[in-house]
């Protein structure tokens, strides 16, 4: 079928970076990059590899606007080849890789279009460490060229919402301006094990960051990392990473339990048996000490392929459920732990392993 949309769609792309929570794929938010890869990049679990260790780079708000703009005219053009082809399904067999070069900038703009175009999650890794000014300028633009905008998301750090600079009357104008949800990446509350896989921020920074965050009215969803500490600091890491969740009381908690990952020094460390992790129920025990002592009014979420998954008969299932909304604190806490006590009862030989993930 012979469209001039479709010769005009190849014309238009906008920059995307690799990664984004799972709850904003599972909301197939807008991917507008405003910073380029990890202002930090060496967490020794990470190490800045999703972003291929390259150099971290502010764009500028020109840059910025003009990948709005081509997700503007994207947008109008998947809509008037959808309704010229007569639905959406009919609109998926045209739309493919194979004819278009710009295809990852179309799906996510298509996906994005077929579930409501209410969401945007700004990238790469801490888009707050832009100059304010700078993204309260993208926060508007991106409202005035989306008015139907309902959540603006992001990454960051908890050591940029620490920072001077970053005053609370700031933030509640990037607040007021549009952005909504942040994603911080805690990981543990431990201090020893903050400096251990070297996150650069301690305990305290930490809990000021997140405190801060919801002052200012961020929906905040804090990350840690089950199994991070080994075998070696499993307890402590535990019990300290409650402690730091209490104090910051945030909106959503999601777990991601940790795997090693080549070309981390922690792989290293593990290849060379200086970090020994923990068997699938020491994990599981790991998270029970942690949501035991748990005190919180928010919701806890498994929304993460790396979380615990056993073999049932010749399928995987997971223990938790793969919900980005999770369970609701304290309401659910003792339906948490009844899980974990039923995944303590599996034998430890069905949960994947690593090698399978």
């Amino acid at each position: 079928m012979d469209l001039l949309e479709l010769e005009k769609l190849k014309r238009y792309s906008f920059e995307i970076g690799p990664i984004r929570p799972p709850s904003e794929g599972g909301s197939h938010s807008l991917l507008i990059r405003a910073t380029r890869n990890c202002p930090w990049n060496l967490c020794k679990f990470c190490y800045g590899t999703p972003y291929n260790r390259d150099m971290f780079q502010l764009r500028s708000v020109n840059e910025i606007k003009r990948d709005i703009d081509a997700a503007k005219i994207i947008r109008e053009l998947l809509e008037i080849i959808t309704k010229k082809l007569g639905g959406i399904d009919r609109a998926v067999g045209v739309i493919n890789p194979h004819f278009l070069q710009n295809y990852q900038s179309v799906r996510n703009v298509f996906n994005w279009l077929c579930f409501s175009s209410r969401s945007v999650f700004l990238q790469d890794a801490d888009s707050l460490i832009m100059p304010i000014n700078n993204l309260l300028q993208v926060l508007r633009y991106l409202k005035q060229i989306f008015p139907n905008i309902q959540r603006i998301t992001s990454y960051a750090r908890a050591k940029t919402l620490t920072q001077k600079i970053k005053t609370l009357d700031k933030l509640k104008e990037l607040q007021k301006a549009g952005l909504s949800r942040l994603h911080v990446g805690l990981e543990t509350g431990d201090d020893e094990l903050l400096k251990y896989i070297n996150k650069g921020v301690t305990s305290e920074e930490h809990i000021l960051a997140g405190r801060k965050a919801k002052e200012a009215g961020f929906e905040l969803s804090e990350y840690w990392m089950p199994s991070l500490g080994g075998k070696a600091l499993s307890k402590q890491h535990a019990l300290n990473t409650a402690r730091v969740l209490n104090a910051i009381n945030p909106d959503f908690i999601r777990s991601r339990r940790f795997l090693p990952h080549m070309g981390t020094p922690l792989f290293d460390e593990w290849m060379k048996g200086a970090f020994q992790l923990l068997t699938p129920h020491e994990v599981l025990k790991e998270i029970r000490m942690m949501i035991v002592n748990l005190d919180i009014t928010g919701k806890v979420c498994f929304d993460h392929a790396n979380n615990p998954a056993f073999r049932l008969d010749s399928s995987y299932t997971w223990l938790f459920k793969q919900d980005y909304n999770g369970y609701q604190f304290p309401e659910e806490k003792t339906k948490v732990l009844n899980i974990l006590k039923k995944g303590l009862e599996i034998d430890e030989s069905l949960y994947i392993s690593r090698r399978f993930i």
